[in-house]
């Protein structure tokens, strides 16, 4: 993803000079000619890193640093100062510039500056991210029956390959796990995961949320926001239930896998993303095609890798597996010491057709814990109804 680069200079040949080069670098970048035109780029969220000249028409460029400094998270400063300035250079150091440059200006060290300056804005973005995205990190696939074996090999080719994955199954099959795990395994392991829960968002909003906006856009919409696919460049994007997405949002994602480029809503300019797209989906995409409510172009351009992920009640023998995980997250999680959980247990569990799947299992151990005082789980320990099944 591009930094915006908010260049502040009264002199408008050195705006264009510069605003030419660091679009020639690759960055979008956007001018001011004094402290009032820059404030209100600053007031519509617009720069991601300011190069700031000290002498302005309307005061010093020092009083826009301070009101930075303030902002959280501040954007990097670079300041342009005369040549034999450097008291203030120092007094702009110590207010929390970043870096300054002296006039004139070295093209070479200019761009030095501003790469500098977006690795901190990156790193800043990624460890949001990673705050944002950070779940339990210890759940992992199980799976001993062929056909999860099956599936956690096509995984693993899928997430070396990065190429897009359409996972399918009931509600509660693990396809949000398993879309962890293909992150785990690949090579953007160190990368942003966006999960949108596509039904969650609000017909009226899924295009801003997925693709951003520029300020003035819309109604509301005071400041440039980067969208979730913006926000998952270099790592991966995960939609669940993309089935319930409509068609016309369906050709816009189609956009984003073939050309890997997309516009902000209310925006010109193309911004290129590299992601890898995982889908899921609990319905049958197949027969919603027949319908007309779902592309087919875009179910093939998802569908590099299929995976479906099968019920519980058909990997059964996967059950003491899970069980035994389950135990080890929630034990790490409250600080419990349960070693695990009694044969009897295991058939009643066994003899349960569980149409939650996995997500049901984990509720049933999680309650079990809570009434376990012993060191195993037993059957008195169950819910009522799957204690009816122990014979």
């Amino acid at each position: 993803m591009s930094a915006t680069v908010l260049i502040v200079d009264d002199e408008e040949t050195a705006r264009s000079f510069i605003s030419e080069a660091l679009c020639d670098a690759g960055y979008e970048a956007v001018e001011a000619g004094d402290l009032a035109e820059a404030n209100k780029f600053v007031d519509t969220g617009a720069a991601d890193i300011v190069l700031l000249d000290v002498m302005l028409p309307d005061g010093s460029g020092l009083s826009l640093l301070d009101r930075l400094s303030m902002e959280n998270p501040s954007p990097p400063v670079i300041l342009i100062t005369a040549y034999g300035e450097v008291d203030t250079a120092v007094e702009a150091m110590k207010k929390g510039a970043q870096d300054f440059l002296q006039k004139p200006l070295d093209l070479d060290r200019l761009i030095q500056a501003v790469e500098r300056a977006d690795e901190i804005v990156s790193l800043r973005r990624e460890l949001t991210l990673l705050r944002q995205s950070s779940g339990d990190q210890t759940e992992m696939v199980v799976g001993e029956t062929p056909a999860m074996q099956r599936i956690l090999e096509e995984a693993q080719r899928a997430a070396a390959a990065s190429v897009s994955v359409l996972i399918t199954g009931e509600t509660g099959t693990g396809k949000e796990v398993l879309a962890r795990a293909i992150r785990t395994m690949g090579t953007r392991s160190d990368k942003p995961f966006i999960p949108i829960n596509c039904p969650a968002l609000p017909e009226t909003m899924i295009e801003s949320e997925l693709f951003g906006h520029e300020a003035g856009a819309f109604t509301g919409a005071q400041k440039k926001k980067p969208g979730l696919i913006e926000i998952a460049d270099g790592g991966i994007l995960f939609l669940d239930e993309i089935s319930s997405t409509k068609t016309d949002m369906q050709a816009k994602l189609l956009r984003v896998l073939d050309e890997h480029r997309f516009r902000r809503v209310g925006g010109v300019k193309e911004i290129d993303v590299d992601i890898q797209i995982l889908a899921a989906s609990n319905r049958d995409l197949q027969a919603m095609m027949e319908e007309g409510t779902f592309r087919e172009d875009l179910f093939y351009r998802l569908k590099v890798v299929d995976l479906h992920l099968p019920p519980l009640r058909d990997r059964i023998v996967d059950i003491p597996a899970l069980t035994g995980t389950f135990i080890r997250q929630i034990n790490m999680r409250t600080g419990n010491i349960i070693q695990g959980i009694t044969p009897r247990a295991i058939k009643a569990l066994k003899a349960h057709d569980w149409p939650g799947n996995i997500r049901e299992l984990r509720h049933v151990i999680e309650r079990a814990m809570l009434f376990c005082d012993d060191e195993e789980i037993d059957i008195a320990h169950l819910s009522p109804d799957i204690q009816a099944l122990a014979s």
